[in-house]
């Protein structure tokens, strides 16, 4: 999504995340699984690794849960092999999706995403369709209480981060994925907790939803998507102002 509907995004997120607990410690599971089997089991040594325990962190995952998940990718436990797949399609009014899967099931995983966005009025892409609208970096969502602007471009600019985008009440921060590592770690020696962290799809060009049925369709599907299983993340290029998104979310 465009930062200023990925804010709103997060903080509804955040709202109903003792409903969806469940689902986000499965997602956060699979996330460790996949690092742990790339990089070993040694935070200190796997960046990736490193990033997922931040956010296993803020979602209150039991220690034992995510222990689990780590030696599963290890090799210490048996476990089911997880894929990463994405997977490229449409949602109505022409906004462009980027859906990242963790499956041990691609056949499962496929249709299921197929299906979504048909019973929704979008539909799949062949691979490539999107992906060249969005570019892969890091990005970091920043409440605004927990630190000022000036403060934080010395923070991260200096870690190499690319670029601060500066709302009313957040920042977003934006890095190369090379150097995603180093602005996580700056922000955590310097105290500040993003309220969301990742390697993400940033759209490059934005497709303006005005109206408030198609706004209801596009948020729609994107919470539908979120709740399948195998879902880790959805990216769009759309953009709304704040009236009609909560008037679509009502």
């Amino acid at each position: 999504m465009s930062g200023h509907s990925k804010w709103a995004t997060t903080k509804r997120h955040k709202a109903a995340v003792d409903a969806k607990r469940g689902k986000i410690f499965s997602v956060i599971s699979k996330e460790l699984i996949i690092a742990a089997r790339a990089g070993g089991g040694d935070p200190d040594m796997n960046p990736r690794l490193r990033t997922v325990l931040q956010k296993a962190k803020a979602a209150n995952m039991p220690n034992d849960n995510v222990q689990r998940a780590i030696k599963k990718g290890t090799g210490e436990l048996p476990g089911i092999v997880i894929e990463e797949v994405v997977y490229e399609g449409y949602a109505s009014g022409g906004v462009a999706l980027i859906i990242e899967v963790a499956t041990d099931n691609t056949n499962r995983s496929v249709g299921e995403v197929r299906s979504t966005l048909t019973k929704n009025g979008g539909n799949l892409g062949s691979p490539g369709a999107v992906a060249y609208n969005f570019n892969r970096m890091g990005q970091f969502m920043i409440d605004a209480e927990k630190t000022d602007e000036e403060t934080l471009m010395d923070i991260v600019l200096e870690a190499g981060a690319e670029d601060i985008l500066t709302e009313d009440d957040h920042f977003e921060v934006r890095s190369p994925v090379s150097e995603y590592e180093k602005v996580s770690r700056a922000l955590e020696d310097a105290g500040i907790e993003p309220d969301s962290s990742e390697l993400a799809y940033i759209p490059q060009n934005l497709v303006p939803v005005t109206d408030a049925d198609d706004a209801k369709k596009v948020l729609r599907v994107i919470d539908i998507l979120e709740e399948l299983e195998d879902v880790q993340n959805v990216y769009a290029n759309f953009d709304m102002d704040d009236s009609l998104f909560e008037t679509a979310e009502a």
